[in-house]
C-alpha cells in the first residue's frame, strides 16, 4: 500500500521508457516484443493518472537518435505505433483523454502520421488527461527551432528581438500548451535525459529505476510518486522560507490518503 497526498501530487509527468529491448534479449525474442510489452506498461500508467487526477502526461515514444537502430526495428515501432493508437483509441473517447504530439512530421510515415491527426482531431476537445507523445523529437533540435521562429517573428516585424523572455520563448516550444515537467521517471537504469525536454525540464525532479519498462506497472508508478512527494522543491528559495508557512497551512499539506493498485484513492 502506498500513502500519498493528493495535494502533493505532479500535475505533469515525463517518462522515458526505456529497457525495451534488453526485456526482450532477455527472453530470447526480438527487441519489437520488448516494445509490444511496453505498451501494457503505458494502459497501467495512463489508468493511474486517470484515478489520481494526475492532468498531464509525456511519453518519448520516438527520439530523433532512433533512426540510428536498425531499419527493420525503426519499421516494426511505426507499424507497432499505429496499431496501438487505432486499437485505443475508441477507449481513449470513452476516458475523455486528449491525445498531442510534439516533434517533427518530416520522417514519419504518412499512414502513422494520418493515425496519430486523427487521434489528436478526435479527442481534442477532452480534458480528463492530455497525453503527449514525443515523436521524432530532439529536445536540443525543439530548441533550434522555436529559435528559428522567434528570429522569424523578429524578421517579419511581429515582435522585438529585445522582448525576448524565458515565458516568451516557452511559447515558441512543442510544450507551448502544456505545464511545466514537475516528475521526470526514466526506466531502465541509465541515469541521463537523452535529449528529452531540455528546456522544460530546468525545475523538474528526476526518478530512475532499474525496472524494465515492460516490467514497469502501477505499483512501481506509485512508488515514484510517492519518492516524488518526499521531496523540497524550493525553486530557488531556502527551505527555511518554505517550512515558514503557518501551521495551519501545514496541516492542510499534511493530509494523508492512501491509494492501493487496485483501489485508487481511499478518502
Amino acid at each position: 500500500m502506498v500513502h500519498l497526498d493528493t495535494d502533493k501530487l505532479p500535475r505533469h509527468v515525463a517518462i522515458i521508457m526505456d529497457g525495451n529491448g534488453r526485456w526482450a534479449k532477455a527472453r530470447l525474442r526480438h527487441r519489437v516484443f520488448g516494445h509490444e510489452e511496453g505498451a501494457n506498461s503505458v494502459r497501467d500508467v495512463v489508468q493511474c493518472c486517470l484515478e489520481l487526477g494526475i492532468p498531464y502526461l509525456t511519453l518519448y515514444a520516438f527520439s530523433k537518435e532512433n533512426w540510428k537502430r536498425p531499419a527493420s526495428e525503426i519499421r516494426a515501432l511505426w507499424e507497432l505505433l499505429k496499431r496501438f493508437i487505432r486499437s485505443e483509441l475508441p477507449d481513449l473517447i470513452a476516458r475523455e483523454i486528449r491525445i498531442v504530439r510534439m516533434g517533427d512530421p518530416e520522417g514519419i510515415p504518412g499512414d502513422v502520421l494520418d493515425e496519430l491527426q486523427s487521434a489528436i482531431a478526435l479527442t481534442s476537445q477532452f480534458e480528463k488527461l492530455t497525453v503527449s507523445l514525443a515523436i521524432n523529437y530532439g529536445g536540443r533540435q525543439e530548441i533550434v527551432r522555436a529559435a528559428t521562429l522567434f528570429a522569424m517573428d523578429v524578421q517579419n516585424g511581429r515582435i522585438q528581438g529585445t522582448d525576448l523572455t524565458p515565458d516568451l520563448f516557452s511559447r515558441y516550444l512543442f510544450t507551448s500548451h502544456l505545464p511545466e515537467v514537475d516528475l521526470l521517471i526514466r526506466t531502465g537504469g541509465e541515469r541521463r535525459v537523452s535529449n528529452f525536454l531540455l528546456w522544460q525540464m530546468a525545475y523538474t525532479e528526476f526518478y530512475f529505476t532499474r525496472i524494465l519498462w515492460p516490467d514497469f506497472r502501477k505499483s512501481h508508478f506509485l512508488e515514484a510518486l510517492r519518492d516524488y512527494q518526499q521531496r523540497e522543491r524550493r525553486f530557488g528559495r531556502t527551505g527555511e522560507q518554505l517550512r515558514g508557512k503557518s501551521k495551519s497551512e501545514s496541516l492542510l499539506d499534511d493530509r494523508p490518503v492512501e491509494m492501493t493498485e487496485s483501489s485508487g484513492i481511499t478518502h
